[in-house]
């Protein structure tokens, strides 16, 4: 505050503070308190010690509008209520060249006895304070705890001795409140202070609100990016298929060198040999499968990638629209405006209409955690084999079982159609090795399947099942999963 508009401030306090009596604290943020001093028409004294704009005017609220607006009592808040609770306010001055105002008040103590005390408003930046001083001018209560001599607790008060320094900075900085068009000048103060106010949240909000947006549109894109990844990585689904029909066509006349083929391209004009690349292991057979596997799932996620990318196309174009419209609102500083960019809190009506799926109890069944985040259950007897295998398991969780003996039903859960990762599925396999009657074994051979391949012959004993397609692997029994309570 200007040392000049403080200076008229205190002369239009001077004129309706003296005598009166000092009655309820409100304390409004953690740097201002708000003082009843029974002024009525007049209102309240208001007081702020925040360093980026310390200050003191009086304002008009109404008592329930303080009380909506007041946070707890501080210390020094409780300090000023108990020590000052009806006091008298004797004087009040303004030091010499310096922001500092002091109240000097009388208040009875519990013989009758009259003691003097002062509060101090030190208004001076960064060192702004407020102070509680007894009738010997030592500070007894601070709001702040700031470093320097005559600012501690039992020193004698003295004012920042930079004081001179940042009243020259602070007076380049700012100029006197005029009061045209206001009664008084603690009106005007109160009226330009509280302008400056709602010009903070409004900057503070518009910046929220942009950087939230663009965050938004920031994960939109990265997920965009790594989707075409995604869709690139699959390659062409044509192409799996075309080399899949090849190696079928060419069985007979195809020229093998290890992982290297050589076949007669019949979809070219003129039929010219090719050369493709295949795993050296596996038959040309086996080759085309996998080509086809790779057709199919590649084909499957050109289809759901390519309705995702749209999705995301239109979503970041409604973004897009939506922080440009954002940026003009803020251009024009329409607060009203930018109110309704702010996110709507769900209702409790909302919010409890979700209905939260029961948690999974499975007697009788162990459950554990792959390392790549599956949940794989494993059966105890041959009725829960049973259970777990055609009441509990989907069609395309992988289920697991060790060959030719005796054992548990693993179940790895597996809510999409997405290939089970090969770690998790070795980790489930050790576990059906671990739970059979080849657990002592060094080596065991696991079938796997999907739950969908499986089927239960008519009239058979709990626990047994028949496999349609299967494959095999062979691990090394072991219990190495996070078990799940």
């Amino acid at each position: 505050m200007h040392e000049e508009t403080l200076t008229a401030i205190v002369n239009e306090l001077n004129e309706l503070l003296p005598g009166r009596f000092l009655g309820r604290v409100f304390q409004l943020s953690s740097h201002s308190l708000v003082i009843d001093f029974g002024l009525r028409e007049h209102g309240y004294l208001f007081i702020s010690v925040e360093p980026a704009a310390p200050r003191l005017y009086l304002i008009k609220r109404t008592s329930r509008e303080l009380e909506k607006a007041s946070v707890p009592l501080s210390s020094f808040g409780q300090a000023v209520k108990a020590t000052l609770g009806g006091a008298a306010l004797l004087s009040l001055t303004k030091d010499e060249g310096d922001r500092v105002v002091r109240f000097s008040l009388e208040v009875a103590d519990d013989l009758g006895d009259p003691q003097r005390h002062a509060l101090v408003a030190q208004l001076t930046g960064r060192s702004a304070n407020l102070f509680l001083l007894d009738s010997a001018g030592a500070i007894k209560h601070a709001w702040r705890k700031l470093q320097g001599e005559g600012q501690q607790i039992d020193e004698q008060y003295r004012p920042p001795a930079t004081q001179t320094k940042v009243r020259s900075a602070q007076a380049q900085e700012s100029r006197p409140i005029s009061h045209e068009g206001s009664l008084t000048l603690s009106a005007a103060a109160d009226n330009y202070y509280r302008r400056i106010a709602v010009e903070q949240e409004f900057d503070h909000l518009a910046t929220s609100l942009i950087a939230t947006l663009k965050k938004e549109i920031a994960r939109r894109r990265k997920l965009q990016t790594n989707l075409r990844k995604d869709l690139t990585a699959h390659g062409n689904p044509d192409g799996h298929k075309r080399i899949g029909d090849l190696l079928l066509a060419n069985i007979a006349n195809a020229e093998r060198k290890g992982s290297r083929v050589r076949l007669q391209d019949y979809y070219t004009e003129g039929a010219p040999r090719i050369e493709i690349q295949i795993d050296e292991n596996a038959t040309l057979q086996e080759a085309a499968n996998a080509c086809f596997s790779r057709y199919t799932k590649a084909k499957r996620a050109v289809g759901e990638l390519g309705v995702r990318l749209q999705q995301l196309e239109s979503e970041l174009a409604g973004l897009d629209e939506k922080l440009l419209k954002l940026e003009r609102v803020v251009a024009e500083r329409d607060l009203t405006a930018l109110g309704a960019f702010k996110a709507k809190p769900k209702t409790a009506q909302a919010a409890s209409s979700k209905k939260q799926k029961a948690p999974l109890t499975l007697p009788g069944m162990r459950r554990y955690r792959s390392s790549d985040g599956y949940e794989v259950l494993v059966g105890r007897t041959a009725r829960d084999n049973d259970e777990v295998t055609f009441r509990v398991a989907k069609p395309n969780d992988l289920w697991l079982h060790a060959g030719d003996y005796p054992g548990s039903h693993v179940i790895v859960r597996n809510s999409s159609r997405n290939e089970i990762p090969h770690r998790t599925i070795i980790e489930a396999a050790q576990l059906a090795a671990k739970f059979s009657q080849a657990s002592k074994d060094s080596k065991v051979s696991i079938h796997y399947t999907r739950r969908k391949f499986l089927t239960k012959p008519k009239g058979s004993a709990p626990g047994l099942v028949r496999m349609s397609s299967f494959k095999t692997v062979t691990v090394e029994p072991g219990e190495n999963l996070e078990r799940v309570k």
